[in-house]
Formats: C-alpha cells, sequence, structure tokens
C-alpha cells in the first residue's frame, strides 16, 4: 500500500523508508517556532533541564506578534527574555517591529517555509503551513523546548482523511467558507488528531492565501495537519519568496484515506459561524438581522493582502455603520505597505475604519479590540469561543471578509447584497 504525502515527510524525516498510521517515530524538525506567549515558557524549561547548547540557531524562529507593541509589563518582560536567549544562542530568526507580523502569515513571506518540509510550532495554528506542502503542526511549549534542545519531536503518525472539492465556488465565497463548511459537518473533534489532506479542482484553482486559510482552521475540527499538494499555483508563489529547492510530493495512488468527503462548492453559501464554536455554521443569508459593535479584519486567516482588497472593493464610497467599530490589520508589515501603497489604506480611513498595526492581539482578546459584556463582533479570525474576544459574554461571530465589510456598513451581519454590491 502507498502512502499519503503527510505519510511520506514523516517517512523522510524519521529515516524510515516507510511509516503507518498509528506508529510512534522520532522525527527531525526543519523549523521550530515560538511566539511571544510561548517561548518564555519554551526557554524556562530549556534552561529548567539545564540544557547548554540549541540543535541549530538558523532552525529556531521566535515571532512577537501577540501582545506588541507591549501592553503591560508583563508582556514586555517576555519579550525582553526572548531576546536576551536569542541574543545569547545568535539565533537568527527573531521578528519584531517592522520586520515582523503575525507568524503564520510572516514565515510563509519570509521564505522559510517550503513544500516537504516539517513545522513544529508553540502555537495551535501552525498548520497553516500545510497549504505549501509541508507537515506543520503545533504542540506544547515543553516540546519545542526539547526540539530546541535535539532537532526532534516524537510522533504518532496520524491517519489522513481526504477532503474533494470539486465546482465554481459562488460570488462572495472564499477558502474561509470552504473550511466552515467541513467544520460545520464534521464537529470540532470530527478529524480528531488526523490529518486532512484537501484536494480537488477548486482547490487547484484557489489561491495561496485561502490555500492558507483553509489549512490554518483544520485544528478546529481536532486535527493535526492540513496539507494541500504542491501545484503550479504554490510554485508561483515561492518563486517570489523562497530560493532554495524544495521537494515536492504526492499521494501514492494506492495510498489510504480513512475517510473521503466530496463537497460540490457551487452549492456552499458564504457562511457565518455562531457563538460560541467555530461549527456553529450557518448560511449568511438565513440569518435574522444581529447587530453588531465591533468588525475586525485580519489574523492569520484573513489578514492577506487578497482579504484587504476584498474590503477595499466593498468599503470604496461607503461608511461604516455608526454604531459599528470597524479594526482592521494587515498580517504583515509586507502587507501593510502595499496596502498602503495600493491606496487601500486610504479607503479604509475615508470609510472610518481604524488601521492597526500587525498583531494576533485582538483574535485571543490579547488587546486592541477586546469587547465589553453584552457586545458583539463579526470577525475574519478563526475561534469564536466563550471570552475569547474580550467578556465571557460577549459574542464573537466568525466569517470571510467579504461579509466582515459589508457587516461593517449594515450594522448587522449581511452580505453585500444587502448594500447592494452583485
Amino acid at each position: 500500500m502507498g502512502m499519503t504525502i503527510t505519510e511520506k515527510i514523516i517517512a523522510a524525516h524519521s529515516r524510515r523508508k516507510k511509516v503507518s498510521p498509528g506508529e510512534f517515530v522520532m522525527a527531525k524538525v526543519d523549523l521550530v517556532l515560538a511566539n511571544d506567549i510561548t517561548a518564555p515558557l519554551t526557554i524556562k524549561e530549556f534552561y529548567a533541564a539545564k540544557a547548554k547548547k540549541i540543535f541549530n540557531r538558523n532552525k529556531i524562529v521566535f515571532v512577537l506578534d501577540h501582545y506588541v507593541p507591549n501592553k503591560d509589563i508583563n508582556s514586555a518582560e517576555n519579550c525582553r527574555l526572548i531576546r536576551e536567549f536569542a541574543q545569547k544562542y545568535r539565533i537568527t530568526n527573531l521578528f519584531e517591529g517592522c520586520n515582523g507580523g503575525v507568524e503564520h502569515a510572516l514565515l510563509p513571506e519570509k521564505g522559510l517555509i517550503k513544500p516537504g518540509t516539517l513545522i513544529i510550532g508553540a502555537d495551535s495554528h501552525t498548520c497553516t503551513y500545510g497549504a505549501l506542502g509541508a507537515f506543520a503542526t503545533g504542540v506544547g511549549s515543553t516540546d519545542v523546548a526539547g526540539v530546541m534542545l535535539t532537532g526532534e519531536i516524537w510522533l504518532k503518525v496520524p491517519e489522513t482523511m481526504r477532503i474533494i472539492f470539486y465546482g465554481k465556488k459562488r460570488r462572495w465565497v472564499y477558502g474561509k467558507d470552504l473550511i466552515l463548511k467541513i467544520i460545520g459537518d464534521i464537529g470540532v473533534d470530527g478529524a480528531h488528531y488526523k490529518t486532512i489532506d484537501f484536494s480537488g479542482e477548486t482547490i487547484e484553482n484557489l489561491s495561496m492565501p485561502e490555500r492558507f486559510t483553509i489549512c490554518n482552521m483544520v485544528i478546529e475540527s481536532g486535527a493535526k495537519n492540513g496539507i494541500i499538494a504542491a501545484d503550479e499555483i504554490t510554485r508561483t508563489y515561492l518563486k517570489k519568496v523562497c530560493r532554495r529547492t524544495p521537494i515536492y510530493y504526492k499521494n501514492d495512488p494506492d495510498a489510504h484515506f480513512c475517510r473521503v468527503l466530496e463537497y460540490d462548492v457551487s452549492k456552499i453559501d458564504p457562511l457565518v459561524a455562531l457563538p460560541h464554536s467555530p461549527q456553529n455554521v450557518q448560511s449568511v443569508y438565513e440569518l435574522n438581522r444581529i447587530y453588531v459593535d465591533q468588525v475586525v479584519v485580519g489574523s492569520c486567516t484573513n489578514g492577506w493582502f487578497e482579504d484587504l482588497r476584498i474590503v477595499a472593493k466593498i468599503l470604496k464610497g461607503k461608511k461604516v455603520n455608526k454604531n459599528v467599530r470597524l479594526l482592521i490589520f494587515p498580517a504583515t508589515y509586507q502587507i501593510y505597505k502595499k496596502a498602503l501603497s495600493e491606496g487601500l489604506i486610504q479607503i479604509f480611513i475615508d470609510a472610518g475604519a481604524v488601521v492597526c498595526p500587525p498583531t494576533c492581539g485582538p483574535c485571543l482578546g490579547g488587546h486592541l479590540g477586546i469587547l465589553a459584556k453584552g457586545e458583539r463582533a463579526v470577525s475574519t479570525t478563526n475561534r469564536n469561543f466563550i471570552g475569547r474576544m474580550g467578556h465571557p459574554e460577549s459574542e464573537v461571530y466568525l466569517s470571510n471578509p467579504a461579509i466582515a465589510a459589508s457587516s461593517a456598513v449594515l450594522g448587522w451581519i449581511g452580505p453585500p447584497e444587502e448594500i447592494g454590491l452583485k
């Protein structure tokens, strides 16, 4: 029996010709990531183990992106700890300030992710990088401390679930809606410790940002990782950012999939995930008028330039509803600069939006956009758990960037058609 892409990557990194689902292996890691929330714990565990050296100073990445610019003394102390550790061990990849941004958009942009590699991150949405044909998954800070020391990770080979998308997307439907559809159908534990392998003609025509968004949110269904085979769209993207030679894997014709699901995307509406779970999915056209206090555009799911361009098209010549706060977070400074040069930032400001620096802050209720008791937000982020964005009695609704933008104008959650766009 053949192997899937994920199995091939794990086998190659564990010095084996073949692995099977359920096996336990020690695998070499190509890149290990931590941020300003998780890296301090990692560093303390590293010191607690009395470790003296790291495995490779070029393969450890620190991104200060959650509580930056620092919101309080604690976050400032944590960032200082990371900087001092990076300086002590001469770690080459420390990103912050205008050289930084949201980690899951930043690392691909920096050319640090390539197909066929194995990436471990102390952040659950590390699975984003599967969009480039890499095996990438989130682990705990203690695990990352071990990887920083040895360069290896203990893994159980996951089963692979295959999801095939075919057909042409409806207007205002994006990658965000495809992954919300999956999570709505299989639930938040429907892919527990599995790989989700995405394929089909629709995937083959999706942009990289949409692919990143899909792989990012597989964790919301309990998956270990999501993966999309690298193709010409991947190669075109990589030519702009990565000079190293990737390894392109494909599923063997006789590879085993524990479950196969097929979707005709022409039947999928723009979707909204209602509080308090990403699986509470409903068509935007079926919602009764749900008034919102805040709209957030950004994060590692929908803070890409392509997302900002969608939002700008909807907001151009319009005003944000007087009862709504619209916050826009470009995912990285490179995206911010491009949006500035193409006039998108001007459109946002003219419409009444607040344009914020690249940060993960609002997504987790860290800072910049915290909700008060009883407030509602529609957001392009990836989680809407109780209290995720602030007060436990606030509500977060998840959507694609087009729905978020039209909702900011309407004052309630609604599609662009309600503001006269077809």
